[in-house]
């Protein structure tokens, strides 16, 4: 295994265990269809990796060095701290029709996951 897929598989497991505790600590779910899960996992910890923070991965930016440092979609993000809404579906709310009833996900379905994905 080489130097820098250490640091990634380090950085996923670090991603994947905040969004457990912040799921957990929030009272919300992960999306019923988990492989929305583990995509969302790899890019907040891939922006973590690359750009110090884990900035939201589902939105376009223009320049995200300069979003990192605003904070504001840094995950989790203003409008999911201030109203439970994430934009990602990360954090779900109970009430929300694409809620599921995990809190948790392996570091190894994530892996698999999106490397599916990836083809």
């Amino acid at each position: 295994m080489s130097q820098e897929t250490a640091q990634s598989d380090k950085m996923l497991e670090a991603m994947r265990n905040f969004s457990e505790q912040y799921a957990k600590r929030t009272d919300t779910f992960f999306c019923s269809d988990l492989s929305v899960t583990a995509v969302v996992i790899e890019g907040l910890a891939k922006h973590k990796q690359d750009l110090g923070a884990p900035l939201c991965p589902c939105r376009h930016y223009e320049d995200k060095e300069a979003e990192v440092k605003s904070t504001f979609w840094n995950c989790p993000c203003v409008p999911m701290r201030e109203r439970k809404e994430c934009h990602c579906m990360l954090f779900i709310t109970p009430d929300n029709p694409f809620v599921g009833s995990e809190q948790a996900i392996s570091l190894e379905y994530i892996k698999e996951t999106t490397e599916k994905i990836k083809g």
